[in-house]
C-alpha cells in the first residue's frame, strides 16, 4: 500500500465572513447617529468616497474613528461609494 497518503484531521478553518451591504452597515452603525440629528445628514450630498474613507478611519470631531475589525477596508469602500452615489433620505432632513 505504498504511495497512500494520510490526511490529517484538523479543525476546519472557515471562510471570512462576507462583507456586509453598504445599506446595512449605514443602517446599523452610520444611520444611527447621521440619521437621527445627531449628526449632519450624509445621504445625498455626493461627499467625496475619499472623505468618507477619511472620516471614518480618522473621526472627526464628535464621530468615533471605526477600526478595520468594525468595517472592513472592502466594505468601507463599498459604503462610501453607496453615499456618494446615495440620494437624500427625506426622513433625514425632516426637523
Amino acid at each position: 500500500m505504498a504511495g497512500l497518503t494520510a490526511i490529517a484531521c484538523g479543525p476546519v478553518i472557515s471562510a471570512a465572513p462576507k462583507p456586509r451591504s453598504p445599506e446595512k452597515i449605514y443602517a446599523s452603525t452610520c444611520g444611527y447617529c447621521h440619521g437621527q440629528h445627531v449628526a449632519p445628514v450624509i445621504r445625498g450630498r455626493a461627499i467625496p468616497p475619499e472623505a468618507v474613507v477619511q472620516f471614518v478611519r480618522t473621526g472627526p470631531a464628535a464621530m468615533p474613528a471605526f477600526r478595520q475589525t468594525e468595517i472592513s477596508d472592502q466594505e468601507l469602500k463599498a459604503l462610501a461609494q453607496w453615499l456618494h452615489a446615495s440620494r437624500a433620505d427625506p426622513k433625514e432632513h425632516e426637523q
